[in-house]
């Protein structure tokens, strides 16, 4: 049997950039600058000129990034968040956190993103119904592709909502030249080791031009701190960003925009060379950090697809298996519309194929070859 091909491959970039990292943890280590140190800042400032957005507070993780400005809205019992049920629990966790209800909307077939029609009327729905108040809409990047954000802004401005850029997967992916800052209210994201731009642990950030939503944003994620050390103005977490964690992220950064070029040219590459299967679009002005390379395998063959893949030395994975809506923590939730049928037509079909900056043409290759063997031996081409 040939060599197994890993799913994602950290340890090429981490060769590139590791005597620079052992460097700056070095001296946090003669420092002893281990909490919101020089590190931290240089980081946010960092990541503040990359997105061009006046304000970056780094966080503990992807889903502190999000609770955090459900929080300082005042979110909670009563109000309605609107995510969609095709992505990670911690999107419509976070709601649940705060004793808001999350209520669940459908995604598109082509880019698997949040559907901005299902969304709009879904929100109308809830708000005729008067039992919840519609307050926010947390909209996910989904497998790195920024989501159609014009249509879903023009919802929030109707009902008169917050939007959050679920960016954990998609964090630097444009639409039109555009960052999902230029419509969102606040981007939230995750440095999640295994994120197009992660740490080596959990980590994560908030990105928004609103000066004072940011500093309330910094006092919850101190304890509600507030100017007197000791005296906590309003209840929040610990949720602040190692200084280790931001070395890392200080020298991963300036690679981060030559490996999402390196992203969208295997993809292209994948996609040019992948017959009998149906990729996840990606429209014509968006640039994706592509995340995850998504195909559809139909007809109730995909895990005799998987085995066939795994047979030949290649990993895949699915992303999701279950809708949000269909998990037992979130059952109890409204679900939009008539149901869910694309997200869990989605959840039936859908896996990824290894895929990462450092991926190889002979590497993809032989990927290729393993999907078109796979798919012949299951009888789904």
């Amino acid at each position: 049997m040939t060599q197994p091909i890993p799913f994602i491959d950290l340890a090429t970039q981490r060769d590139l950039i590791r005597e620079r990292i052992e460097a700056r943890l070095g001296r946090i280590m003669d420092q002893g600058s281990f909490i919101q140190g020089p590190e931290v800042a240089e980081f946010e400032a960092a990541l503040s000129a990359f997105s061009g957005m006046k304000e970056t507070i780094s966080c503990a993780s992807g889903t502190d990034a999000l609770l955090m400005p459900l929080m300082a809205w005042n979110i909670g019992p009563g109000d309605a968040v609107f995510v969609p049920s095709f992505t990670f629990a911690a999107t419509a966790e976070v709601v649940g956190l705060t004793g808001a209800t999350a209520v669940f909307v459908d995604v598109l077939p082509d880019t698997f993103n949040m559907d901005p029609a299902h969304l709009r009327r879904t929100v109308a729905a809830i708000a005729s119904r008067g039992e919840l108040r519609p307050r926010a809409i947390i909209a996910v990047d989904l497998f790195g592709q920024i989501a159609d954000y014009a249509p879903i802004r023009a919802t929030a401005d109707e009902f008169g909502l917050k939007l959050i850029s679920d960016a954990a997967q998609g964090f630097g992916s444009t639409r039109d030249g555009h960052l999902a800052g230029h419509w969102a209210d606040v981007v939230a994201t995750s440095f999640y080791p295994a994120k197009p731009l992660g740490c080596y642990g959990d980590g994560g950030a908030i990105q928004t031009d609103d000066e004072e939503l940011a500093a309330i944003l910094r006092s919850i994620r101190i304890h509600g701190s507030g100017s007197d050390k000791y005296d906590n103005v309003r209840l929040g977490l610990t949720a602040r960003l190692d200084s280790f964690q931001a070395a890392v992220l200080n020298e991963k950064l300036p690679l981060f925009a030559g490996e999402i070029e390196a992203r969208m040219r295997i993809a292209a590459r994948y996609s040019e060379m992948l017959l009998g299967v149906a990729p996840q679009t990606i429209a014509g002005d968006v640039v994706s950090t592509w995340a995850q390379y998504t195909i559809r395998v139909p007809g109730g063959r995909r895990d005799a697809f998987m085995a066939a893949m795994k047979e030949r030395g290649v990993p895949t994975v699915i992303y999701y298996g279950k809708g949000l809506h269909q998990q037992t923590a979130y059952r109890h939730f409204p679900v939009g519309g008539n149901g869910l049928p694309v997200t869990e037509a989605l959840c039936g079909e859908v896996v990824s194929l290894p895929m990462h900056a450092y991926l190889s043409d002979e590497t993809q290759d032989r990927i290729v070859q393993a999907v078109a063997e796979s798919l012949s031996a299951v009888q789904v081409a």
